[in-house]
């Protein structure tokens, strides 16, 4: 941030010792295609609109994707085959990964799309880990540890990468953890996840928990083995939760577009880039990340809400009168650089938008003032007030339409 705003702003997120170092680089695993198709509410996308937004995210610097769980039956197993073949032939940087039970028919089904396609198709292999589900499954620790050796050790004999996810994690005693992470890893799994599966999770249990699993990994010998975070939104806290993660020591987060996913979600994958960026992590291409969640809202028939972070009608906007004035003064005084940081934390240029000054019943003579120049119209005394009567008087944001004809000296009662 400073070398942004020189001594303009104090960062408090940088006054003081950090819980740990910044992870060295943070990468992103993109569930919107499976994770996020679990919605209750989304649409189930075309073929080809699933490969334009992978094209989309691999654009963004996203580099790997869940394309499905080939083992749920036919089309679903032909469906990931195809978008694995679109990958692949397009030459897109983004690696595909598929989910699976621990069971021969799912693993088997990925190992056979890799066989056709002659790549490598990553495997993440899940298994509830918590004593909750294994209280209402039916298994004993001695079950879990017996399933992972075994179909870790699969998957890896067929070829594949694999990543265990001991489900359910954030719930799960850490010895139990400390022994499923360890028979992964003996077998061969060349990354382990941490799964908040129903959002249970606070920030500073995410980041307990990960720390937790990155000095497993040390104890096991195994410096190399990578560690995912996955997280839902139950309680409000996954961006959050996902960010204390890295600081723990994961190095890959998964998240999807607009958060969609099982129940009330997972973290949006917008808000991850963004937040990661600003914290120097990594340094994703922001330029398309508004075509990236449009594209997600019209293929997965999901809204976005005015109000919804760094993509939203309404993330750079104000009508209010003393913040269009700061922002007025700002583009006197320092540039768009400083438009775009004086009342946003996030630099709206990233993502090629701008502040936008709107007029309404809470606008000031600035926000007039602002739109008439902006629309070439002379900022004089008369149509400021005449504008600014007609908002004061208004129930709501005047359009562009109703202000041009009031600039005009067109009608006042735009109620």
């Amino acid at each position: 941030m400073k070398g942004r705003t020189g001594n303009l702003v104090f960062d408090w997120n940088d006054a003081g010792p950090s819980p740990a170092p910044s992870p060295g680089g943070v990468s992103f695993d993109d569930e919107t295609l499976r994770d996020g198709l679990q919605s209750p509410s989304a649409r189930h996308p075309s073929l080809e609109e699933r490969i334009g937004f992978l094209e989309l995210a691999a654009s963004l610097g996203i580099t790997s994707a869940d394309v499905g769980l080939p083992g749920a039956g036919t089309r679903a197993a032909a469906d990931a085959e195809a978008l694995c073949r679109a990958i692949f032939d397009a030459g897109l940087p983004i690696v595909p990964n598929c989910a699976a039970r621990t069971a021969e028919a799912d693993i088997r089904a990925i190992l056979e799309i890799a066989q056709r396609t002659g790549r490598e198709v990553e495997v993440a292999l899940f298994l509830a880990s918590s004593p909750i589900r294994c209280h209402v499954e039916g298994w004993s620790l001695a079950d879990l540890l017996e399933r992972t050796e075994r179909w870790v050790s699969f998957a890896v004999r067929g070829g594949a990468p694999v990543t265990f996810v001991a489900e359910d994690s954030t719930r799960s005693h850490p010895d139990d953890l400390r022994r499923l992470y360890g028979a992964a890893v003996r077998a061969g799994a060349r990354r382990i996840c941490v799964a908040d599966t129903t959002g249970q999770a606070t920030p500073l249990g995410a980041f307990r928990l990960a720390a937790f699993v990155k000095q497993t990994v040390r104890e096991l010998g195994a410096p190399g083995v990578g560690i995912d975070w996955h997280g839902h939104n139950d309680r409000g806290l996954s961006v959050a939760n996902a960010l204390a993660a890295a600081w723990g020591g994961a190095d890959r987060l998964h998240a999807t577009a607009l958060g969609v996913g099982e129940r009330v979600g997972n973290p949006p994958m917008e808000q991850l880039l963004v937040n990661v960026r600003l914290l120097g992590w990594a340094r994703p291409d922001l330029s398309r990340l508004m075509k990236y969640a449009e594209s997600a809202s019209r293929m997965l028939e999901v809204p976005i809400a005015p109000g919804t972070p760094m993509v939203g009608r309404d993330a750079f906007r104000t009508s209010t009168g003393v913040h269009a004035s700061a922002i007025a003064k700002a583009g006197k005084v320092g540039g768009e650089a400083l438009v775009d940081l004086v009342y946003s934390a996030v630099p709206a240029s990233w993502l090629g938008r701008k502040q936008e000054i709107e007029v309404g019943p809470m606008s000031g003579a600035s926000n007039v003032r602002s739109w008439l120049l902006e629309h070439g119209y002379r900022a004089d005394e008369a149509p400021v007030a005449r504008l600014l009567a007609a908002a004061k008087g208004a129930d709501r944001i005047l359009t562009d339409g109703e202000l041009h004809a009031l600039a005009a000296e067109g009608p006042t009662d735009v109620r």
